[in-house]
């Protein structure tokens, strides 16, 4: 099942579940992809940021793939593949998608200036992996310093035909969203599936600006499959009151450098990870910052009571 525009719903971006000494979680892996499919994904998205995978060797990466592939069989599988050089990602793309992957997603190296230095990046890449590789265009300035303005993404669009959908991570970006679905309205732009990230913070209103989705790793991504569910029924008011009951908690997990911490300790708390470990280099919550957590956990269960973990 190879991914095209049509994508939509929500792509949980899953984590790599280690021990605490930095082996491989491979019984939190089944959880997780029996969680997803459970709690209505219509995708999932591994060895993304949230999957540390930096930190994997390519048999790791592998690994990994192959196993949410065989446990989540009705989910399409995006898998990460970016890379320093064409070489290793060209051989992890192309081993995934043998395994049954149904695209990959590639970030741009913060080397990347201009426009036409983008625009000839993601060609090289298309061209290095092979132009039948379905491309998921990670859009995450905050993170690869690389500004990708909405006209260059219309010119990748029309002049890179694996490009199917876009993560979109821009921040401030619910402009570039209508921007875009204005370029698709006038007929410069072919029709590419948005999915957003950031970790949900914006998808209160990325859906009503045309956004087909989420894809991101927030904690409860049952929260965000459900949001998106009500979005799209017209249920404005509900998608707003559920989602606003998680932002203060979404808000205390986008902190730079302590977000991948906040998302594993609460999946952790779910029973869905067995140790909210991070392979070296990466940390922990403190005890100061986990009785935050639980505290925003009680009074979240208050309005969801998927929140009571503590």
């Amino acid at each position: 099942m190879k991914l095209d525009s049509s994508a939509h719903g929500v792509f949980p971006i899953a984590p790599t579940p280690f021990f605490d000494d930095g082996r491989i979680d491979t019984g939190s892996i089944d959880r997780l992809a029996d969680f997803y499919v459970a709690c209505g994904a219509t995708g999932l998205t591994v060895l993304g940021q949230m999957g540390e995978a930096p930190k994997l060797t390519h048999a790791e990466s592998v690994a990994i793939t192959a196993q949410f592939i065989r446990r989540a069989p009705v989910l399409p599988v995006v898998v990460g593949v970016t890379s320093p050089g064409f070489a290793s990602m060209k051989a992890l793309a192309q081993e995934v998608m043998g395994l049954g992957a149904a695209g990959v997603m590639i970030a741009p190296p913060n080397t990347l200036r201009t426009d036409e230095q983008i625009i000839t990046y993601y060609k090289q890449a298309s061209k290095a992996i092979g132009e039948d590789v379905p491309i998921v265009l990670q859009d995450y300035p905050l993170s690869f310093s690389v500004q990708m303005s909405p006209n260059v993404i219309r010119t990748m669009a029309q002049e890179i035909a694996a490009i199917q959908m876009i993560k979109h991570e821009d921040w401030p970006g619910l402009e570039k969203i209508s921007a875009l679905r204005g370029y698709e309205a006038d007929g410069s732009m072919r029709h590419l599936a948005i999915l957003c990230g950031n970790g949900g913070l914006f998808l209160d209103f990325e859906m009503s600006r045309g956004a087909d989705g989420s894809n991101t790793g927030y904690c409860f991504p049952d929260m965000l499959c459900d949001v998106v569910r009500l979005q799209k029924a017209g249920e404005r008011d509900q998608a707003h009151d559920l989602f606003d009951a998680h932002l203060p908690l979404l808000r205390y997990e986008q902190q730079p450098g302590t977000g991948m911490a906040v998302r594993k300790y609460v999946l952790f708390k779910r029973g869905l990870l067995k140790s909210d470990a991070q392979r070296a280099p990466g940390g922990q919550l403190n005890a100061t910052s986990q009785k935050e957590v639980n505290y925003l956990l009680q009074r979240l269960a208050k309005k969801d009571p998927r929140a009571h973990v503590v």
